[in-house]
């Protein structure tokens, strides 16, 4: 069995879903290329689906390229794509899950039992629309890197983040440079 990425999990999961596929303007990797994996990602954000469809998948995906159309748009002081928000809104609109309090102080998913994945896509577009529409502190940027060109939500306190991680994108843009300002001196 061939493995998969890992993937890229943050604080918001907007765009935690928007970099199930990344590396958009390189050689692109899709870390959900199968029902079984979007099943796993929903576990990983703690949204309990135990099983999705080829059409599930393929919603998914779609609502996915809205988030990320939706959110381009925005870093780049645009007007959000109608058809993009109207998929971003029925998605939400469609969910019914309900937040549930634990003992421990955190929130849980309530899912139904009919339409989980349904509901979960709720979730995840509800989340966009509240990043979207300004209603959490934040701004949103495109990732610095020429490969990754992802959206992302910046919550730093100075709201001047580049990557949309450091740990990846950050990272490899640095080993770059210091590789090639490296190569340069040995030139020398």
């Amino acid at each position: 069995m061939a493995a998969f990425p890992d993937f890229r999990l943050g604080n918001v999961l907007a765009t935690s879903f928007t970099a199930t596929l990344t590396e958009r303007a390189g050689d692109p990797v899709e870390r959900i290329p199968t029902p079984q994996r979007l099943t796993d990602w929903f576990v990983a954000v703690s949204l309990p689906v135990h099983a999705c469809t080829t059409d599930d998948l393929a919603r998914a995906v779609a609502l996915r390229e809205a988030i990320h159309r939706s959110a381009t748009a925005a870093a780049s002081d645009e007007i959000l794509p109608r058809r993009a928000v109207r998929l971003i809104n029925a998605s939400s609109a469609r969910g019914r899950a309900a937040a549930a309090l634990t003992p421990e102080r955190e929130r849980r998913w309530l899912l139904s039992q009919d339409t989980p994945v349904g509901d979960a896509l709720g979730v995840i577009a509800a989340d966009a629309v509240a990043l979207l529409s300004g209603e959490r502190a934040g701004r949103w940027a495109l990732c610095a890197s020429p490969t990754c060109r992802a959206a992302f939500f910046d919550t730093s306190r100075s709201r001047s983040r580049r990557w949309c991680e450091m740990n990846t994108c950050g990272n490899k843009e640095k080993k770059a440079r210091f590789t090639a300002a490296h190569s340069a001196s040995v030139r020398l």
